[in-house]
């Protein structure tokens, strides 16, 4: 049954965005927070040859160098100050994730509240810097050791250069968690993913021009463009219809008599995502198989035989690889799950406030039911998961299709156009509510 603020938001049109002058600030505050982004994308570290860097790039497009620059916007290719995105901050977020799952001392912290959370999010900011430096100092010792036909990658490499690119990419790395966290707190949308989203799709119209030229040249037919396109929005709605689907449990509470009045008695329900992983799964999986295969691809041609015989099964497209991939989207859907939705927990809070779930018994009997019905959701979802990253796999390899948008990408981009559209709908549903409150106030005077 659709409720009433469901419908009220629904008839939310463009006068009320008119009229909604708070939201129009924080609109145009994140617009302007990530043209600051982009304007970062393009200043380049110093030392460094961006020919010689370009051609480095262009042989390793198919690897981990390629995704990571795909979710920088091109600022890791270009080497810019924002060269390693937001990206470690996300590393630090979801390593505290599976820390609070193992650590006492962290998982009661989760449990004090606010307090617990900010002490967290401290430790995150601590884990972002340590390993923004690491991978800064990995990559300024890379650079040093990278050279193509037209020369070195660095002019001057030494001790001087290693430790400039390290505090130029950290600095970089916590200016950019800062700007996520003020359009969070002054803009629309989460920060973060906003950033992420940014750099994603930056490099999207570059790519449907070079669709369209392939198509013009002859190289792709007009139809199978069509046919492309149409395909993409029928995944695209797919995904949409996956990520706002839940699975409501009827939750019960009972009658209590406080004095001389009955309260309780009212139903509620625990919503349950079919994806409740989101897009970590498809994030590790990518990252830890294209690791070894751009490591393989380094070294290829300079090593034994077999290296060059596993990068050949391990390439994209191939069984082998598909397969692995498959396996970890699967396996990390279920892990990550099991991390971030505790049934035993869940059980016992319903417990603790009289809730329960109609025909269960409440404690262990109800975490064994949401833990049975998690997991039939989950393998729903790790299927889902998998079917939306193995098709662009599929379509690039086997019908050589420019197809930008890779299953992790899309994933993200979805999901954070639907949270943003709906934190919009939520200001422009409490500018309704403001309009509306004022008038029943003048009314009340006159009257």
């Amino acid at each position: 049954m659709t409720s009433a603020a469901e419908q009220f938001a629904a008839n939310i049109n463009f006068s009320a965005f008119s009229k909604a002058t708070e939201l129009k600030k924080r609109l145009w505050f994140t617009l302007g927070m990530l043209v600051v982004y982009r304007l970062g994308t393009y200043i380049p570290l110093p030392g460094i040859d961006a020919v010689v860097l370009q051609d480095i790039f262009a042989r390793q497009a198919g690897g981990i160098l390629g995704m990571f620059d795909m979710f920088a916007g091109g600022a890791l290719s270009r080497m810019t100050i924002f060269a390693l995105n937001i990206m470690p901050y996300i590393s630090a977020a979801i390593i505290m994730q599976l820390m609070t799952a193992v650590s006492p001392r962290l998982e009661q912290l989760k449990k004090e509240g606010e307090s617990g959370r900010r002490t967290i999010n401290q430790y995150t900011r601590y884990g972002t810097v340590l390993i923004t430096a690491v991978q800064a100092y990995g990559i300024a010792v890379a650079l040093e050791g990278m050279s193509s036909s037209a020369g070195p990658a660095v002019h001057n490499p030494g001790w001087f250069f290693r430790f400039t690119i390290v505090i130029t990419l950290v600095g970089g790395t916590m200016f950019l968690l800062w700007l996520g966290e003020q359009v969070t707190q002054r803009g629309v949308g989460n920060g973060i993913s906003l950033i992420i989203f940014a750099g994603i799709v930056a490099n999207l119209p570059t790519a449907l021009v070079g669709t369209l030229e392939m198509g013009r040249t002859g190289a792709l037919s007009t139809l199978f463009i069509i046919f492309l396109l149409l395909m993409a929005a029928g995944v695209i709605a797919f995904i949409i219809f996956v990520e706002r689907a839940q699975r409501r449990i009827v939750i019960q509470y009972p009658k209590r008599q406080i004095g001389n009045r009955m309260t309780g008695g009212e139903s509620s329900h625990l919503p349950l995502k079919i994806n409740t992983a989101g897009v970590i799964p498809p994030i590790f999986a990518s990252s830890i198989l294209l690791m070894p295969i751009t490591a393989l691809n380094f070294w290829s041609g300079q090593g034994p035989e077999f290296l060059t015989t596993i990068a050949a099964y391990l390439g994209r497209g191939q069984p082998v690889y598909l397969l692995v991939y498959i396996g970890m989207i699967v396996f990390f859907a279920f892990f990550y799950t099991a991390i971030v939705f505790n049934p035993a927990d869940t059980a016992d809070n319903l417990k603790k406030y009289g809730g329960f779930v109609p025909g269960i018994r409440p404690g262990k009997n109800t975490a064994e039911f949401l833990d049975r019905v998690l997991t039939r959701l989950t393998t729903v979802g790790a299927a889902y998961l998998a079917a939306v990253c193995l098709l662009p796999e599929i379509l690039i390899s086997r019908y050589s299709v420019p197809f930008y948008f890779g299953g992790t990408s899309l994933l993200i981009v979805v999901t954070v156009t639907l949270d943003t559209v709906g934190q919009i709908q939520s200001h422009l549903l409490a500018h309704q509510y403001e309009g509306l409150i004022k008038k029943a106030k003048l009314r009340g005077r006159r009257g």
